[in-house]
């Protein structure tokens, strides 16, 4: 069993999240394992317990939460959030988690590789003309091989 250092506790972050909607419910969770049972990736990946990453979030274990993988194996598929019987937001507060993290510099690297194709391209998947070629023998219609409106989005605030 892990140790938890007091060091580690910032009693500010619960604070934080009590303010913000998909936070909403959170003190509601009494563990009853709902969104551990019917988690399609908690099936395959026993590392993966939202219960557990709420738990840390409440005690405060800011760097923690924001580190920690396992809040990266969320699907956001929203099964555990439509079977709540508290109406705890689960897969909205992950997400508010992995926003956060993302922000502060702990976001996987595949993720950032994905931020970066967004950014540079508009979507996860580059295009260029030979898709388009394609897109055409299929009667679609082309679509672009940038997104220069995408640049006011990751611009610093």
């Amino acid at each position: 069993m892990e140790t938890i250092q007091l060091d580690n506790l910032d009693s500010g972050f619960k604070r934080e999240l009590a303010r913000l909607p998909e936070a909403a419910n959170l003190m509601a969770c009494f563990t009853c394992l709902t969104c551990v049972a019917s988690c399609p990736v908690a099936q395959v990946d026993s590392r993966f317990n939202p219960i557990r990453i709420i738990r840390m979030a409440l005690m405060g274990l800011r760097e923690d939460v924001l580190k920690c993988e396992e809040l990266w194996l969320c699907s956001s598929c929203y099964t555990c959030q439509e079977r709540c019987p508290n109406d705890v937001r689960i897969t909205d507060f992950l997400t508010l988690l992995k926003n956060m993290a993302l922000k502060e510099g702990h976001a996987p690297q595949g993720i950032r590789a994905q931020e970066d194709l967004v950014r540079t391209h508009g979507r996860i998947y580059p295009l260029d003309d030979f898709d388009n070629k394609k897109r055409r023998k299929i009667d679609l219609p082309p679509l672009p091989t940038s997104c220069d409106v995408l640049e006011a989005l990751f611009r610093p605030e």
